[in-house]
């Protein structure tokens, strides 16, 4: 495997992938003799207690065993009294390089491996955790997985911006870039929600009053996030009795709240479209989630549509992902009995053109404030990213990413296997050139931003860039004849 590609492949391996399944187990009562014995037969460093439903309650190590055993403890004390609780785990779809930062910052040899459930599954070994990840690697793992607090998670996003450089400098496609950068967005999302939850609780509001499935909206929800993105992003509610509003709503408005700015301090803005659960609109029970998608398709209001254009790209990000499941199958039904809706999501989608000129160079703007320059967000992949998900939504394709889509259209017959090919490239050279502007000017001091300067391409560069904004300019044109008739 080539090094480049091995360094990008360990920040999306889980923790399940290399556990060892083998550990040692025992119940709470099991004599310290019974327990010491197991682990010299096993040749093991460690056993986990569980309790009698399975679940981790406790670790005894070598070490507890020296530091007991110095403390002359009789051979019948049952091992709770000597393992260390609460014990320190991960859980089993953990991103590995999370669990090799923990370890090295707690100094842990071993740490087990846990289901959703709390039980044991394995046991990570910090040796054969760090055999995956070598080199210049383990450097970057230890800056992205700084403590939990703002100025730990801050740091965290300008260690992405180095490691995306990296990649990028070693040829690592642009699209599994971003990628990469939006899983790391999203661990930095459930670490700060989670540490919210809890900053209530503190507070004095109890525990969460009912369960909850947040939601990533926009370049998130596609998984393609550039470096900076600002905050899209909703809450799921369990339905509850109308009586329960108050205390329910005014609970999650203050997680919202928190959570939101939390999230504006360590580098994601506040949306300036007032996306985020702090507004309403963007945090409903599953059955008003229902409704709302149903109006969103009866009415067709150029508001309604704004919203529904905005949300078609979710993805769950926290808690169970069933609810957010259970809504991407309604938003199906709700397209097949109102398929006007894509045509009126089509009339905005495809208006927007790409940055070429009338004898097929590249159009820059003459604006103050960007002369010369180009909007490839707004002019590049903007329009791919939004006839594609036209094309989607008809034909029922889950997934939300925008290659992921193309695929999913070549298989299913909605799109030629080569126009899909030609479509990931040229999706492939608008995000390079994006994502390697937005570096430089990162690593400048400069405001990161969308605008390119089309005198820094080569020649190459700038042939590709073209060929791919022709190809974008091509699918937005016969978009735009498939939903709204228009070929103009």
């Amino acid at each position: 495997m080539a090094p480049a590609r091995s360094r990008i492949e360990v920040f999306g391996q889980r923790a399940r992938d290399f556990m060892s399944p083998r550990m040692l187990r025992a119940g709470p009562a099991t004599p310290l003799s019974e327990a010491i014995a197991g682990l010299a037969a096993a040749d093991a460093s460690a056993v986990v207690v569980v309790d009698d439903a399975g679940r981790l309650v406790g670790i005894l190590t070598e070490h507890d065993i020296a530091r007991r055993v110095a403390l002359r403890l009789p051979p019948e004390t049952p091992i709770e009294r000597a393992m260390t609780a609460p014990v320190k785990s991960v859980g089993d779809d953990d991103l590995l390089y999370r669990a090799i930062g923990r370890m090295r910052r707690e100094g842990l040899r071993h740490m087990p491996v846990v289901d959703a459930e709390g039980r044991p599954v394995g046991m990570l070994g910090l040796h054969a955790a760090l055999a995956a990840a070598a080199g210049r690697i383990v450097n970057q793992i230890d800056r992205l997985t700084r403590d939990d607090s703002m100025d730990g998670l801050a740091e965290v996003k300008r260690a992405q911006a180095e490691l995306a450089r990296d990649l990028l400098d070693d040829n690592i496609p642009a699209p599994e870039i971003q990628a990469l950068v939006t899983d790391i967005n999203l661990d930095i999302h459930r670490q700060l929600l989670d540490a919210t939850i809890e900053r209530l609780r503190a507070e004095g509001w109890g525990g969460m009053p009912v369960p909850m499935t947040m939601l990533v909206m926009g370049s998130g929800g596609r998984g393609e996030n550039f470096l900076f993105p600002d905050q899209d992003n909703g809450f799921i509610l369990a339905d509850y009795p109308d009586d329960d509003h108050g205390r329910v709503d005014a609970w999650f408005i203050a997680l919202a709240d928190r959570f939101t700015r939390a999230l504006d301090r360590v580098g994601f803005p506040l949306c300036k479209g007032g996306v985020m659960a702090t507004n309403p609109l963007w945090r409903k029970t599953a059955s008003q989630w229902r409704e709302q998608v149903w109006l969103w398709g009866e009415r067709r209001s150029p508001v309604a549509v704004l919203f529904a254009d905005i949300f078609m790209d979710f993805a769950p990000a926290w808690g169970d992902p069933g609810p957010a499941l259970q809504l991407r199958a309604e938003v199906a039904r709700m397209l097949e009995r109102f398929p006007a809706l894509l045509r009126a999501m089509a009339e905005d989608e495809t208006r927007r053109g790409v940055a070429l000129g009338l004898f097929g160079g590249l159009k820059v703007e003459d604006d103050a404030a960007h002369p010369g320059r180009i909007d490839l967000k707004l002019q590049g992949t903007l329009p791919l990213v939004g006839a594609t998900r036209l094309y989607a939504l008809r034909a029922g394709v889950a997934a939300t990413g925008t290659l992921a889509r193309l695929e999913a259209l070549a298989g299913a017959g909605g799109l030629a296997r080569d126009d899909a090919e030609e479509l990931s490239q040229a999706f492939a050279a608008v995000t390079f050139v994006l994502l390697r502007q937005q570096l430089a000017d990162f690593h400048a001091g400069r405001l990161v931003g969308n605008h390119v300067d089309p005198g820094l391409l080569t020649k190459l560069e700038r042939e590709r860039l073209v060929d791919g904004l022709k190809s974008i300019d091509r699918l937005r044109k016969r978009a735009r004849a498939d939903f709204t008739g228009a070929f103009w």
